[in-house]
């Protein structure tokens, strides 16, 4: 190994890529340092121009490659190396799914120090594209920009976007021409509503100045076939929202539910907002077994239907439950898993900070003719209180999915007063989650580990644990 570094940035030279790392990021180390580098496979020796430099480690980009891991494949998406969203997708699936397996293994070694039986081979996806159900697109008059579409001798381009954020630049959008992501018609809808846009002389939205008539396109699907889009505006102009909307509707047949909503905030979440229902039905709906979902238009389910049904039988299969048990399902969300294991349970109890998802809920098990649940709405940690726990009875199975962050350590130790006689806990970051199980070690063992695969061509890896009272 060696290095380089004349006037301009460091550059390290003939440096091995060894191992997948956080974020999707690849790891490479020159003497003490680790290294953080995107877009590369472990196996590929190449020069690393350093970008960032902070006190433990280095962020670099690779500029020369001197030789290629075997362990490449081809991406099939032209966008890739630009866009953020799929930084594995030059790696064989099969290694995806190792790097996976072994995040797992990592996080509950060195973060939780746990003791855990072996783990059981990663779930892997059924679908490694198309597998999305829900995109989300923005508009912006700051495009992304290639080397060859700066040069002034090639003219001016046009800066109007509608695709994808470039990882770590809030105002800058990659124009997509084509994502391999969710299933048509989501390509068609997003390259004809640009067209349209543009040919109609719309603004796009421009963060920068907060102004602008298109801010964002959301397309969602349902594997029963339903198809809904969701029009964001940050104009309140009657004449051209009914002209948008009436483009969607009449050029796009098969879309079964057709809102927009003016968001003229400062930020995109529209959670808050009003969905305004255009044309077609309220809702989409989703099968798991033989239950069904009503999605709306701010409701929130997996992105990843197969496999969600998957992961919530690992989860239902791992709670062992006989009939006459008493349930908590913890951020339950649109009450997903609630229902899924209603039937095997004497009652359910979800619990869920926002309460649109717990109307939802209620809702998704009114029609499935399910009446052994109750959900409430509140934050987490003032819902599941000593009293509550009194009021309603010592759950005899408690079920946790939380966000990414994990659950707040009075919620962990909730649970450990509680002492159901197994817990199940689902995770989407097996860091935090490893976390959680250090604290809940003092009363619980594990006794199950089984990582399944929601999305493939990224580091994310879904994790579920059995843990039975000592």
């Amino acid at each position: 190994m060696g290095r380089k570094h004349n006037e301009g940035p460091l550059v390290l030279e003939n440096i091995e890529i060894l191992d997948a790392g956080a974020e999707g990021n690849a790891i490479a180390r020159y003497n003490d340092m680790v290294i953080f580098v995107p877009f590369v496979v472990p196996g590929d020796v190449c020069d690393i121009r350093i970008v960032s430099r902070k006190r433990r480690f280095f962020e670099g980009r690779a500029i020369r490659f001197h030789r290629y891991s075997p362990l490449r494949v081809e991406p099939v998406c032209a966008h890739f190396g630009l866009c953020g969203g799929c930084r594995w997708q030059n790696l064989s699936y099969t290694e995806q799914l190792r790097f996976k397996q072994k995040q797992v293994s990592d996080s509950f070694s060195r973060i939780g120090h746990l003791e855990y039986p072996e783990i059981r081979p990663i779930i892997a996806s059924v679908s490694t594209e198309h597998y999305r159900n829900k995109l989300e697109y923005t508009f912006s008059p700051h495009r992304w920009l290639t080397q060859a579409e700066m040069n002034p001798e090639n003219g001016s381009p046009d800066m109007n976007a509608l695709g994808f954020h470039i990882p770590g630049m809030f105002d800058k959008i990659l124009d997509i021409e084509q994502c391999h992501l969710q299933p048509e018609p989501t390509n068609a809808i997003r390259l004809a509503m640009k067209k349209f846009a543009l040919e109609n002389h719309l603004s796009f939205y421009d963060i920068r100045k907060f102004e602008g008539d298109l801010r964002n396109l959301i397309v969602r699907n349902s594997n029963t076939g339903d198809l809904m889009v969701i029009m964001v505006f940050s104009t309140d102009d009657a004449e051209i929202i009914e002209k948008v909307m009436l483009f969607l509707k009449n050029g796009f047949q098969q879309i079964s539910s057709l809102y927009y909503v003016i968001n003229q905030k400062h930020n995109d979440t529209i959670g808050d907002l009003e969905p305004v229902l255009y044309s077609g039905k309220a809702f989409m709906t989703e099968k798991m077994e033989d239950l069904s979902f009503r999605i709306g238009p701010l409701s929130f389910f997996q992105t990843n239907s197969t496999q969600a049904i998957r992961l919530y039988d690992v989860a239902r299969s791992f709670a062992g439950l006989k009939g006459d048990e008493l349930v908590y399902d913890l951020y339950t969300g649109t009450g997903t898993i609630a229902n899924f294991v209603a039937r095997q349970a004497r009652q359910v109890i979800g619990i869920e900070y926002v309460e649109a998802a717990v109307r939802d809920a209620e809702v998704n098990s009114r029609i499935n003719g399910i009446l052994n649940t109750s959900f409430l709405s509140g934050d987490m940690v003032k819902v599941l209180t000593p009293e509550f726990i009194e009021t309603t009875g010592k759950p005899d199975v408690i079920i946790t999915d939380p966000p990414r962050a994990g659950m707040h350590e009075k919620v962990v130790k909730r649970m450990l007063e509680a002492e159901p006689s197994r817990i199940v806990y689902v995770s989407c970051n097996p860091a935090t989650q490893a976390r959680d199980l250090a604290i809940l070690a003092e009363k619980y063992s594990i006794t199950a580990v089984q990582p399944v695969d929601m999305f493939p061509h990224t580091h994310h890896v879904e994790n579920v644990c059995r843990l039975e009272l000592k």
